[in-house]
This record gives structure tokens, sequence and C-alpha cells, in this order.
């Protein structure tokens, strides 16, 4: 096996589905606090989910509050209360191109521009016989982490930029 070419700086966010997302606003922005700062919309993805906020500059945290434009549509976002974590990248293309050639499954779309602006992509949470790694049930979105990300996050490991 190469060497990674790519590390996993931190975690970007947390992804929560449900029918409704009334009742994750109440718990998550009423009740803990965090920040609402965006709202994303997408009927390709069957999501409308608002972005919350938690900590701040390069180590805040996403909490995404995700209820289904349809809820006889896939994919099902509220079916898994934990829908997906995310990962910061510090070199995603890297990252994509090594961990197919390990086995790892990637759910279709490729690499494409997220909900909050960076680019994005998704482990498959279930293996197959052509790629026998995934994320065993779990969904698991890389993120492209900007350059301030990758710095502090070198800084905090004492890894130097």
């Amino acid at each position: 096996m190469s060497p990674r070419p790519f590390k996993v700086l931190g975690i970007q966010q947390i992804a929560i589905g449900a029918p409704s997302k009334d009742k994750l606003r109440t718990l998550w922005v009423d009740m803990l606090g965090l920040t609402v700062t965006g709202n994303f919309v997408s009927e390709r993805e069957n999501v409308d989910e608002d972005i919350c906020a938690m900590g701040s500059g390069p180590f805040k945290v996403e909490v995404d509050l995700m209820q289904p434009l349809d809820i006889d549509k896939k994919p099902a976002v509220h079916t898994t209360p934990l829908n997906h974590v995310g990962l910061w990248i510090d070199d995603l293309p890297k990252a994509v191109e090594w961990l197919t050639a390990q086995g790892v499954r990637f759910a279709p779309g490729g690499i494409r521009k997220g909900a909050a602006g960076f680019d994005i992509c998704f482990l498959h949470p279930k293996a197959n016989e052509e790629f026998p790694i995934a994320g065993e049930g779990v969904l698991i979105e890389l993120v492209q982490a900007p350059v301030e990300v990758v710095a502090a996050f070198s800084r905090l490991a004492g890894l130097g930029d």
C-alpha cells in the first residue's frame, strides 16, 4: 500500500435528519444555543437543511439539521437520525484517488460543491464486491478544508504550515 497522501484534520460537520426540522431546531438552536448560519435546499439531494454552527474560526463545527423535501423520495435524509459525519480533508482530490485505489467505495456524485460551499464527496455506507471498504452503515462526507483550516490544524498539531 502506498503512503497516504492526505490528512484527516478533524470533524467538519455532523448532519442530523428528521421528518421535520422543527424539533431539531428546538433542541440544537433554542436549547443548546447553536447559531443558524444558512439554509440549503436541493431537490437532487431531497433535502431542506438548516446549517448551524458551534465554536468559531477554523475550529467551528457545522451541525446540519435536515428534513426531506419529499418524505417518500430518496435520499431519505430522515431515516437515519445521525445522517452523516463530515471530515475536513487537506487534499480532497488526492484523498479520493488514493482511497479509490485502496478499494474504498464512494457514493455516486463525485466531488462537487456542498451545502456550505466547500468541495465534498461521500464514502458509501455499504461495501460491494468491487469496492470492499465502506462506512459499515455510516455515510461519511469528505470535505476539502480551506487553507486557513489546514494551517490552523497544522499549528495545533505542531506540524508547521
